[in-house]
């Protein structure tokens, strides 16, 4: 096969002849290469060729077509004349091709083979010669490294260049050296070389960092304005590069470079962050915020605001919004999970270069379903992704709740359904499973539950959406780009040969190996062919000899497969076949052997974990890492406070670093840590617990003072003021280190050597009339900390104004949501006369007007001011007046925020142990090196004759040593060497100190408390208890019992017992009697502490106790043998039936139970012996029941009885009863219809008419028995008849039953269709009775049978009714009876008779009267039976057989 080729003419012209011949061998040249595939396909697949054509040497593949294609593309593009000659070259090279023969005898084979092994011996030594000449050109390079980097004196690969900076901005010198060796370096300034340590501490900064030279200049002044020059010297000679720096001075805020128009412009705002943020505490699946606030707006918030999470750019999403409103930025998470937490920094920029703060969100674990189930899992990952299965792996969770994780539950959600099923359950003791039998090209979710022998889990979050498919694709894809920018993209895949049968995959290993499952990788077989493969797979046990196959229940598409049912400590090997829509492949070579791995251990904790202060709320903590460990996912840290055994977990997320700090701890409170390793094995043992810390403020050098002030001034000194670091460094302040600075000079020259302990500071030796500026650093016992900007100028002129100088050190104590407590120094400078009083001005943060506190001066140097808003910040300053005027004011205070700090502290008024009354103030968040400084009406310390002060652990306590109304006033503390106020006041009051001074009494003079006075119980036995009880009483307390004013102790009659840990006195007289009759008084003492209550039992009340003692013990005595537990009782059952109701205990087989009426016994009675309850029922209770009624019950113990009077009022209250329930069994109203009228009826199932009433109301009117109307009432129905109803009667129906104090209304409605058809039931039964009473009948007279002799005669009467007269007829055997001869009829009135003579066996038969008339008729019939002489006997037996068979009619 040949590439197409162009079909324009290539070189020179041919003739026709050489054309046409062109064509005929092109035409062969296709016949023989159709044979030739033809012969090559119907061959055996598997035949080796013995030689190759030259036709078969120049075959393409389909990777050549594309390219060749893409080429021509390109080719098609191009214009140039080379571009033209490249392709006529190709054309004429692709038609030659084309030309050649195919040649298959011997001799040509030969010349073929000759030919390929000359073209491989010519490109062995062509690729010989190339390697030659990259081996010299390395050797070449090496020579010239070689002699670049021997010795080499320096030059300056970049030189400095020149700087111009502001006034106190920090300017950067930088150049590069290049020299060998490396060059000593020499910086210079005018020419004068800089020595760092005859300078300010990091005033300059030289660095030399391979070559890198820097020089820092910090906080550059004037004088920093030169000419700046690096020297680099070495042994083959030296080089030099110089800058200038330039230093502007601010002139003015308003024009020029220093507008505040030009800043904005060019640099954009000056933003600071006027808020900090704190670390935030959320839980799972609730929402949480983080906000901070800015000094300026923010330009483009959206995207200069940027916040990260560890370091990750976050953007607003679903979950999280990020907004800006207000000078406010903010971040909100509607809904957290634990891969929330971690170290969340918000960016902002500003002129200075980049802001930010950073604070760690903490994500606890939200409430479990059940109580103990462990934390939610979390970090679920889809690894290695295929077709058809994946590796899911997970971060097991930190808190387990004390329940050990015994596996893990995976579920699975499939695209976007929302409905999450169980797919897996996952062994305890790893995090990774591999997931199989999924859809390609479908999408899925995974989400994870840790489990325990507590429960499950939450859910865990899920993970990201993952397409099951083929990621190794893109790998078999070419993209080749032409025509400037454009792709062509070839996939592989098209240029896979047609194959039938596939060949076997290759190189079956195991890509992991866990100890539940091995996952089975094999490579695809080469070629593929373009038709889907799967893959069965065949395993063999070592040393078993035979091949199973493995069952999947989806078809295996990816050459990836996982084993979960091997048997651990077997070796197995395995074999891989590819099967397509043709058939399936020979087996792979077998695997190497694969064995399950033990049960991965956890990794070792880590080592030489350390805990260090840090703030007041915070902990760092560090630890060495694990090494070796490539499983190792981080670290969880584990806290408790000292003498706890609960360990909190501290962290969710597992932390990557080897440090950390743990905020949200309680101040002064001691801790102890511990951390634990976390990998797919789970988390590992825990390390060694830190000692015991105490949560305080880490030591650390102050920040700078700031604002300084002029307190006075003299020709030649001046005083000098400044407020304390806002940062103290959690230590005290030693002192101060003051720097001057003259004006007219550039250097500044140190005030004092030694640090100054106040922060006023007189400065002499200063020149009159020049000008001053001042800065000052702070020392503590970690050092001295930061430089302060310097202060303003101060014109060194003594003051003569008769004004009083500004007042100084103004301070707010006391910050509490609507006050304050405003204290300052007077001036130092009086002006012409005495301070007469102090002006206090006050200005809201962001206005510009000063406001007075008060209308009048103030005398004092403090005041609480009151009334101020709650949540606004404040700023005050402060005026002395004198008589020629207010003077200079003082510096105003930092902006003060009103609020109720939740942490804030009060002074603690109390009583100690020894009865002492004391004022404690406690701060667990102050400084070790802290002081509590007392003061009683903000007039100085105490007097230390009348109050005594004690310190220990962070609490101060002033005692008062003998209270009095001299005491009263107001008590205030302060904390030193605190960065934030922490300060309280108390007034004590007169009210309040004499409370105190009662309680203190009552402690110097205790009291022992008293719970329960005397109290006198009745044992079981008829003992007497006296007993009382009072607080618990320590071992060594006392009791001494008087009875009758003598000392008594414990007897057999009278048993004293005195327990001291439940604070119980008790005396047990086992038999009162008239010796016990006084007076019981118990005396206690318990150390200092004593009581003593009194109990008289005399008179009355002794005899009272005395009866019903001795009835007490009279029936325990009873109780001894059979005795009635429940006594005899009437009980009425919804039957209407009484029951008689007792129940016995202490029985036994022997024991007789007797049931007695009216002194007779009752055998109707019955006793169950098991339960003991004896039970006599009355059917229905009357008059005669009326009685006295007992049951006793005895046995060889002794007898007991139980009587129940059943006359009188017990009688009345049972048939009350009998008639309250038959009332309610009352069933609703009824109507029916009857001959005489209509009857409406309820049935009852008890009625009494001596304590039951009925009432009838029609139409709510009360209705009397009456000639239409009757009422009345039977044992079980109550009812009414309207006798010939009409429409009056139509309407409600109402009857009312009263029985005692109960009673209950039954109502119907007896109209409408109710009363029509009780009417006509009553007219169809009224014209009944009518027939009934009319219709023709036979009354009387006739027997059923009748026997007699023959020839004598019979005679047959009966009685008849009716009106009219019936018609008479007789029948015999059903047939009419003529009366002739012998046969007669005789009617009389109503009687009817027949007569036959002479009767013989013929007349025998059924004999029948039929009377009839208008209304109906009715038939009497009787059986004769004549026999003959001599057979009586027969006929009287068949007659009684006849007597006794029933009649038939």
């Amino acid at each position: 096969m040949t590439l197409p080729h162009s079909p324009g003419n290539v070189g020179e012209p041919r003739p026709p002849q050489a054309v046409e011949v062109h064509r005929l061998e092109h035409r062969q040249e296709e016949e023989h290469k159709e044979e030739r595939q033809h012969s090559l396909q119907m061959g055996s697949s598997v035949r080796r060729r013995t030689f190759r054509s030259s036709e078969e040497e120049y075959q393409f593949s389909a990777a050549d077509y594309a390219l060749a294609a893409a080429l021509a593309l390109t080719a098609s593009s191009e214009k140039s004349w080379e571009s033209q000659l490249r392709r006529q070259t190709s054309a004429v090279e692709l038609e030659e091709r084309g030309q050649k023969r195919v040649g298959f005898g011997n001799d040509w084979e030969r010349t073929e083979v000759a030919f390929l092994r000359t073209q491989w011996v010519l490109r062995q030594r062509r690729d010989r010669k190339a390697l030659r000449w990259r081996m010299e050109e390395k050797v070449r390079e090496a020579k010239e490294l070689r002699e670049l980097c021997s010795g080499r004196g320096p030059w300056f690969w970049i030189p400095l260049r020149s700087h111009a900076v502001w006034e106190h901005a920090t300017v950067l010198l930088t150049c590069t050296v290049q020299a060998s060796p490396p060059p000593q370096v020499t910086w210079y300034k005018n020419d004068i070389r800089i020595d760092p340590r005859l300078f300010p501490a990091g005033k300059y900064r030289i660095t030399n960092n391979y070559g890198l030279l820097t020089l820092e200049i910090r906080r550059c002044t004037i004088e920093d304005a030169a000419t700046y020059t690096v020297m680099v010297k070495n042994a083959y000679g030296q080089a030099s590069s110089f800058a200038k720096v330039l230093v502007r001075t601010y002139v003015g805020k308003d024009a020029g470079f220093d507008s505040e128009i030009f800043k904005r412009l060019m640099v954009g705002p000056n933003v600071e962050f006027t808020s900090v943020l704190k670390p935030v505490f959320a839980r799972e699946k609730e929402p949480f915020t983080l906000s901070c606030l800015f000094s300026e707006d923010v330009l483009d918030a959206e995207q200069n605001i940027q916040w990260c999470l560890d370091g990750r750019l976050l953007r607003s999403s679903g979950r999280r919004q990020t907004l800006y409103a207000d000078r406010q930025a903010s971040l909100k998470v509607s809904c957290a999970y634990k891969e929330d937490e971690g170290l969340y920094t918000v960016q902002v920029p500003s002129p200075f270069g980049l802001r930010e703060q950073s604070t760690y969100v903490f994500v606890r674990d939200a409430a479990a379903e059940k109580p103990g189930a462990p934390g939610s899992p979390l970090n679920v990952r889809c690894l290695n992704v295929n077709r058809d299965c994946l590796i899911l792996t997970w971060t097991p969770p930190s808190d387990t709740r004390g329940n050990p994780i015994t596996g893990y539950s995976i579920e699975l959600c499939q695209g976007e359904s929302g409905q999450w099923v169980p797919c897996h359950q996952a062994p305890s003791g790893t995090c990774r499973c591999p997931i199989q039998g999924l859809i390609e090209g479908q999408s899925y979710r995974f989400r994870v539950r840790a489990v325990s022998t507590a429960g499950s889990s939450l859910p865990s979050k899920a993970s990201e959406l993952v397409v099951m498919g083929d990621h190794e694709e893109a790998q078999r894809k070419i993209e080749i780009p032409f025509d400037l920018g454009n792709k062509i993209t070839v996939s592989t895949d098209e240029f896979e040969d047609f194959v039938t049968i596939p060949s076997p995959p290759t190189n079956v290993h195991a890509s992991e190996i866990r100890d539940a499952y091995v996952v089975l990788s094999w490579e695809e077989p080469r070629p593929r062919g373009k038709t889907p493969l799967t893959y069965s797979l065949e395993k063999s046990v070592i040393g078993s000899g035979t091949w199973e196959a493995i069952n999947s229940e989806t078809p295996v598409k990816s050459p990836r497969f996982a084993l979960l049912d091997l048997e651990k400590g077997k070796s197995y090997v395995f074999k891989v076949r590819a099967i397509n829509q043709y058939g399936m492949s020979d087996p792979s070579e077998p695997s190497e052997p694969i064995a399950l791995r033990g049960k991965p251990a956890t990794l070792r904790p880590p080592a030489q974990v350390q805990a260090f202060r840090d703030t007041q709320t915070s902990v760092s903590l560090t630890w060495e890492p694990v090494k070796d460990a490539p499983e190792l996912q981080g670290y969880y840290i584990y806290s408790r406070q000292a003498g706890s055994s609960e360990w909190q977990t501290v962290n969710n997320k597992p932390i990557q670093g080897h440090k950390f700090t743990v905020p949200g701890l309680r101040t002064g409170k001691e801790y102890e840590f511990c951390v634990k390793s976390v990998s797919e094995a789970g988390v590992g043992e825990s390390s060694a617990i830190t000692e015991p810390i105490r949560v305080k403020q880490a030591l650390a050098t102050p920040s700078a003072p700031y604002d300084f002030a002029l307190l006075n001034c003299g020709k030649n000194d001046m005083v000098i003021g400044w407020k304390p670091p806002k940062r103290r460094g959690g230590g005290k302040i030693l002192g101060y280190f003051l720097d001057q600075h003259d004006s007219e000079e550039l250097d500044w020259h140190p005030v004092n050597q030694q640090p100054i302990p106040t922060r006023v500071c007189k400065v002499s030796n200063l020149r009159e009339g020049h000008f001053y500026e001042f800065r000052a650093r702070a020392a503590n016992w970690a050092g001295v900390g930061e430089l302060s900007a310097p202060s303003s100028l101060f014109e060194c002129k003594e003051w003569t104004m008769p004004q009083p100088g500004p007042p100084y050190d103004v301070q707010a104590f006391e910050v509490r949501a609507t006050s304050l407590m405003l204290k300052w120094e007077p001036p130092l400078y009086t002006g012409a006369g005495p301070v007469t009083g102090y002006r206090i001005s006050v200005q809201e943060e962001g206005s510009e007007q000063w406001k007075p506190v008060t209308p009048d001066l103030i005398s004092n140097t403090h005041l609480r001011i009151s009334d101020l808003q709650p949540g606004k910040s404040y700023v005050f300053q402060v005026q002395a007046v004198n008589s020629a005027g207010p003077g200079q004011p003082s510096l105003p205070t930092d902006p003060i925020l009103l609020e109720d700090k939740p942490d804030a502290r009060e002074i603690e008024v109390g009583v100690d142990e020894e009865g002492f009354i004391y004022l404690a103030f406690e701060a667990p968040e102050a400084p070790d090196s802290a002081e509590f400084q007392w003061s009683k009406d903000y007039k100085g310390p105490p007097d230390p004759q009348r109050v005594r002060v004690e310190e220990k652990a962070n609490k101060s306590k002033v005692i008062l040593k003998e209270p009095g109304l001299e005491d009263l006033g107001t008590y205030s503390v302060v904390v030193t060497d605190a960065d934030e106020d922490i300060s309280a006041s108390h007034t004590l009051t007169e009210e309040e100190l004499d409370k105190l001074k009662k309680l203190s009494h009552e402690i110097r003079n205790p009291v022992i408390k008293l719970i329960s006075g005397w109290n006198v119980d009745i044992l079981e036995k008829g003992e007497v208890r006296l007993w009382l009880e009072v607080e618990k009483l320590s071992p060594a307390a006392e009791l001494h019992l008087i009875f009758n004013e003598k000392e008594i102790f414990s007897s057999p009659n009278r048993k004293i017992n005195f327990d001291r840990e439940k604070g119980l006195v008790e005396v047990l007289i086992e038999n009162l009697s008239e010796d016990d009759k006084g007076s019981y008084t118990a005396q206690l003492q318990d150390g200092k502490a004593k009581n003593q209550i009194t109990l008289a039992l005399v008179d009355d009340e002794f005899d009272k106790l005395l009866r019903k003692a001795e009835a007490k013990r009279r029936d325990w005595k009873r109780k001894q043998g059979p005795h009635f537990e429940e006594p005899l009782q009437w009980k009425v059952t919804d039957d209407c039936q009484v029951l008689l109701t007792c129940k016995a205990t202490n029985t036994k087989k022997e024991t007789h139970f007797q049931w007695f009426f009216q002194k007779r016994e009752a055998p109707d009675g019955q006793y169950d012996p098991q339960t003991g309850v004896g039970i006599l029922c009355i059917e229905e209770l009357s008059k005669e029941d009326k009685g006295i009624y007992r049951a006793t019950v005895s046995d060889d113990r002794g007898e007991d009885d139980t009587i129940l009077d059943l006359t009188g009022e017990a009688l009345d209250a049972i048939f009350t009863e009998l008639g309250r329930i038959g009332a309610l069994s009352a069933t609703p109203l009824k109507i029916q219809g009857t001959e005489e009228g209509i009857r409406i009826f309820s049935k009852v199932k008890y009625y009494n008419i001596q304590y039951m009433r009925t009432t009838w109301f029609h139409k709510e009117k009360r209705l009397e028995s009456g000639d239409r109307v009757r009422a009345g009432n039977t044992l079980d129905e109550i009812w009414l008849h309207i006798l010939d109803p009409k429409d009056s009667d139509k309407g409600k129906y109402t009857l009312e039953i009263a029985a005692g104090k109960d009673t209950r209304q039954l109502s119907t409605d007896l109209s409408g269709q109710a009363f029509d058809d009780a009417f006509a039931e009553h007219q169809r039964l009224k014209a009944l009775a009518i027939i009934e009473k009319n219709r023709a009948k036979v009354v009387r007279g006739l027997p059923d049978v009748a026997t007699i002799m023959e020839d004598k005669t019979l005679c047959l009467t009966c009685v008849i009714s009716g009106d009219p007269t019936p018609e008479i007829s007789w029948l015999k055997n059903d047939q009419p009876v003529a009366f002739l001869d012998r046969y007669r009829m005789e009617v009389r009135g109503s009687e009817v008779t027949i007569t036959i003579e002479r009767v013989n066996s013929e007349d025998s038969g059924r004999y029948g009267v039929f009377v009839k008339n208008k209304y109906g008729s009715e038939t009497g019939q009787v059986t004769i039976s004549v026999f003959k002489h001599g057979e009586e006997a027969k006929v009287l037996e068949k007659t009684r057989g006849h007597a006794e068979a029933p009649p038939v009619f």
